[in-house]
């Protein structure tokens, strides 16, 4: 029975979750409009695995977390194969802090350094190919709904 569950374990693991999709902008303070469609990580289940055991993303995909209040927020890699640009913002969707390049695997916590409200990931690289800066915003259905 036990060799049941530690073979079992990883296939469950890495078992799909659904996650809802919607388009996202970011707008920065150079006039720039940057389209994206991402899936929103909206239940504590959904954030708890976000981008986890993925192994390919569009270069236009990505995912938001949404965490319903506005507080410091606390990420990590574990488990996350793909290397992530990690833009942190706050209730009017105006981005507070960026991590660039988070390593697959790393146990590190990735602080969002002031509250925020959204996490947006994004491929590793995008944020300097495309030049999002702290006071770019974000903007989607999550980002707008009724607070």
């Amino acid at each position: 029975m036990a060799l049941f569950f530690l073979v079992a374990l990883p296939a469950l693991a890495e078992e799909e979750m659904r996650f809802d999709k919607e388009p996202l902008l970011i707008q920065t303070a150079a006039g720039k409009m940057l389209h994206f469609t991402v899936e929103v990580a909206a239940t504590g289940d959904q954030r708890a695995r976000g981008l986890m055991f993925r192994k390919s993303m569009a270069d236009d995909a990505g995912m938001i977390f949404d965490f319903g209040q506005t507080r410091r927020v606390a990420m990590w890699m574990e488990n996350t194969i793909l290397p992530l640009d990690m833009l942190f913002a706050d209730d009017t969707g105006t981005i507070r802090h960026i991590k660039e390049n988070a390593k697959p695997y790393s146990r590190d916590i990735i602080d969002s350094m002031s509250p925020v409200k959204y996490v947006v990931e994004l491929n590793a690289g995008i944020v300097t190919k495309l030049g999002i800066k702290p006071g770019d915003r974000i903007v989607s259905a999550t980002t707008t709904k009724a607070k």
